[in-house]
């Protein structure tokens, strides 16, 4: 195994406790983001698939270059982070695919709308989530999702180690909805999608 075989991976701590984000030195599933909440809605990704075989594993969040894993509760962090590290390193120098194609979308970029659209409210706020919240989130481990802007009302999916986190509801009401009624009038709202 030459140097660039060699994956560096490091943890960092969530706000969810119950969520460990592993980052490694490699691109795992740029640009994009995927989130396995049980063992059957993994089907479409090795790298999950893999990691719901430890038998503590109680979901799996994949983004650019790391991998936010959510234990069952009975279990605590230094007893199981040696084995997830193995296990994520194991996986990527394999070679194998981490997502199947057929999960992702025909171009991930295609979100360049026109300059025109930028005035439109809903436009207004997938931009600021993209540059502002979602990169926050991602550094603990999770992702919000935007779903649907309604009334006034603005729809998020938390993901990742957002959606089990006890400070989520927290995080939504006072960050990302004064944040968005800050900078879009029309927003009123914001909540999470129900599970």
């Amino acid at each position: 195994m030459n140097a660039t075989d060699i994956i560096e991976i490091y943890t960092e701590m969530t706000p969810n406790p119950e969520s460990l984000k592993f980052v490694t030195s490699r691109h795992i599933l740029p640009n994009f983001q995927l989130d396995f909440k049980t063992k059957e809605l993994a089907a479409g990704s090795q790298l999950a698939k893999a990691l719901f075989e430890i038998s503590f594993v109680g979901g799996v969040f994949i983004a650019n270059n790391f991998v936010t894993v959510t234990k069952k509760a009975e279990f605590e962090w230094f007893e199981i982070t040696p084995e997830i590290k193995d296990a994520i390193i194991n996986f990527l120098q394999s070679g194998k695919k981490p997502v199947d194609d057929s999960l992702l979308p025909k171009d991930i970029l295609q979100e360049q709308k026109s300059e025109a659209a930028n005035e439109d409210p809903e436009t207004k706020i997938k931009d600021l989530l993209d540059k502002y919240v979602k990169p926050a989130v991602q550094m603990d481990g999770g992702h919000i999702e935007f779903k649907s802007f309604e009334n006034g009302t603005v729809t998020l999916s938390l993901q990742g180690s957002c959606s089990s986190c006890p400070s989520s509801t927290l995080t939504l009401k006072s960050g990302i909805e004064g944040l968005l009624k800050r900078m879009v009038p029309e927003v009123e709202e914001v909540v999470a999608e129900a599970e």
